[in-house]
């Protein structure tokens, strides 16, 4: 019996690419153990020019678009966004099959909402673009504190580097932790990052001092099966709950509490995915009280419960 086809993705590269970008998705689904094909095409099948002094050539026309199970559009210079799709692009993306899964990296959202993708959808892009794409899209729920938005068959990211998160979350949620936190490794990137783009944005400097919270961070990581107050994490850094608090949401962008309960979350999923404990041992495991505490928190997080998220991920795996 033949092993099944590879999921086929297809990376949309525009005039004005950012080439960075544009080389994630080949990179990280790239090293997913076959499970990801990935092409690169252009609307016209010719080269493009990116937003650094070279151009970049494709084997792939538009037509290739018609034959992807994901569609990822890479970022491009804000000063080639347009409220209308130029009739090219417009022409590409209408190629696209309508239960072909869309993703965009940074600033492509612009790209998607001038389509009409993202009419009433909830979804993001770079902090520091979010005000234009307020102004121009005011259909879209725009999210500007996220690193990457799941909107189901639609998928937003942020800037930049968080292309590469939400590729690890493709691979995540297509097969699984186990496998996307090997591809994070094989890459040398963090599996999951912590926090939004909130950290980010621009703000003033905190005030100078010689303390941090990641070893905060990575004592309460080891210990999430324990009820960790914020004045247990405080008196770990040395500091005054205050000052704890504050320099904690200048170096993550979430408060501590919402970011315990983050952990514990991601914790929880893998668990589901690759243990057979039940969700009230899973919920001690991870610090939360009871399983319905769990529950309440992985639907509020995901929308889904353990038992429906254990059986997708189970038969994944």
């Amino acid at each position: 019996m033949s092993a099944a086809a590879p999921h086929r993705v297809v990376v949309l590269a525009l005039d004005g690419v950012y080439p960075f970008e544009l080389g994630i998705p080949s990179r990280i689904l790239g090293a997913a153990d076959g499970r990801y094909e990935v092409l690169t095409c252009t609307v016209d099948g010719r080269a493009v020019h990116t937003n650094a002094d070279f151009t970049v050539g494709v084997e792939h026309g538009p037509e290739v678009l018609e034959t992807a199970d994901t569609v990822v559009v890479a970022s491009v210079s804000p000063e080639r966004l347009t409220e209308e799709l130029p009739p090219a692009v417009a022409g590409a993306l209408a190629r696209i099959r309508p239960d072909t899964r869309i993703v965009s990296i940074c600033t492509a959202a612009f790209v998607l909402a001038a389509a009409g993708l993202l009419d009433g959808r909830r979804a993001t892009t770079h902090w520091n673009c979010a005000d234009r794409f307020r102004r121009m899209y005011p259909q879209v729920d725009l999210d500007p504190d996220v690193l990457f938005v799941d909107d189901g068959r639609v998928l937003t990211s942020a800037g930049a580097a968080a292309g590469i998160d939400i590729c690890l979350h493709l691979i995540r949620k297509d097969h699984g932790s186990e496998l996307a936190n090997r591809v994070a490794r094989r890459c040398v990137v963090p599996p999951f990052r912590d926090g939004g783009q909130a950290q980010y944005i621009e703000q003033p400097v905190p005030e100078a001092g010689p303390a941090s919270t990641a070893a905060t961070r990575a004592w309460a990581l080891a210990h999430l099966d324990e009820p960790l107050a914020l004045a247990d994490l405080a008196a770990h850094a040395r500091m005054s709950l205050r000052t704890f608090a504050r320099r904690f949401q200048d170096e993550v962008g979430v408060s501590p509490g919402r970011w315990l309960i983050q952990q514990r979350v991601v914790h929880a999923r893998h668990l589901l995915e690759a243990s057979d404990l039940t969700v009230d041992q899973i919920a001690g495991r991870v610090g939360f009280a009871t399983g319905a505490s769990l529950r309440q928190h992985l639907h509020a997080a995901i929308g889904v419960s353990p038992q429906a998220y254990r059986r997708t991920f189970q038969t994944a795996r």
